[in-house]
């Protein structure tokens, strides 16, 4: 293969993988017009159209889509014998991709963005934030991260936080109004902020549990939304009822008095965060390497003194590392 066929290969990969070819043709240091030049040199080649193109968007033909899924795997055990390569050489570096939540990725990637840069600054981390679960493989992403329960199969799991409660909040104002629900059953009778699940378009049934005892609720309100900020803000401003999973966010509010905990004999615990990369793939150097990060297994292990760690923080530490 010429070294020009190569080159327009990887080029119809990446509009394939970003569905543009303005952030392909960035991704490849590319203009734009010279990479469009590129696809149609290859589409002469092979005497076919791989992309369909309008003003808005560009998708792959039956044909590319075909040529596509072929590649992919190619490209990806070539990115991994060069990291490999670098590794053995005492080098790290590359390109990361991460399809993320984005609760995962103010909660726990943006924190530690900065020690993971200082102790490899030749890795470029190319984080994306999807709450849509995208096929991590299609979109040629090293790792993903989701909660427990949504992981896609035949994949190698790392938690990264404990298990978590759903808690129902409001405001108090909006409690001194309606009164405030003792038992989920309740809720029919307020108002609720429900939640869109962008996996399947459907609203998202309440999930209650007591002394064994599980219920589901499907309550009414007058929004929904797929984004926790939007609920947790409605909330706040007294429009009904939020049931919320980003507790580091909705226990501020409380803090501060601006939401109260409704139900909280009633709370049933959702898996955490957890890392996932696919069982076909041995992890790079440089995912292994952000994975401890993420985990803080890069960080030096504390000089013996007379303070000895809490028990809740060594079990919230062994709960992170199962």
């Amino acid at each position: 293969m010429r070294g020009s066929d190569f080159a327009e290969l990887k080029a119809f990969a990446a509009v394939v993988e970003r569905a543009s070819f303005a952030r392909a043709a960035e991704h490849l240091g590319l203009s734009p017009s010279a990479l469009s030049q590129t696809i149609r040199q290859l589409e002469a080649r092979l005497g076919a159209r791989l992309l369909n193109r309008t003003t808005r968007s560009v998708a792959p033909t039956a044909t590319g889509a075909q040529l596509y899924a072929r590649m992919a795997p190619l490209f990806r055990d070539m990115a991994d014998a060069v990291a490999e390569a670098s590794a053995a050489a005492g080098q790290m570096g590359g390109t990361l991709r991460i399809n993320t939540l984005g609760m995962a990725a103010s909660q726990v990637i943006a924190p530690r963005l900065g020690r993971f840069h200082q102790a490899h600054p030749d890795v470029v981390l190319d984080i994306v934030v999807d709450d849509g679960l995208s096929d991590i493989v299609a979109g040629r992403f090293d790792a993903g991260i989701r909660v427990g329960g949504r992981l896609e199969k035949d994949m190698i799991a790392v938690r990264l936080t404990p298990d978590v409660k759903m808690i129902a909040v409001a405001s108090p104002d909006y409690l001194a109004q309606r009164g405030t629900p003792k038992a989920p059953a309740d809720l029919h009778g307020h108002a609720c902020i429900n939640w869109r699940l962008q996996v399947d378009g459907r609203t998202y049934r309440w999930e209650f549990e007591k002394k064994g005892k599980r219920v589901e609720i499907a309550p009414e309100g007058p929004l929904v939304t797929n984004h926790s900020d939007i609920g947790v803000a409605a909330a706040v401003q007294g429009l009904g009822i939020a049931y919320a999973f980003d507790r580091e966010q909705v226990d501020n509010h409380i803090d501060q008095g601006r939401l109260v905990q409704v139900l909280a004999d009633w709370t049933v615990a959702k898996p955490g965060l957890f890392l996932y990369y696919s069982n076909r793939r041995h992890p790079s150097p440089a995912l292994t390497a952000f994975i401890d990060c993420l985990l803080d297994r890069d960080l030096p292990e504390p000089r013996p003194g007379p303070q000895r760690p809490s028990v809740n923080a060594v079990a919230m530490q062994k709960a992170a590392c199962r």
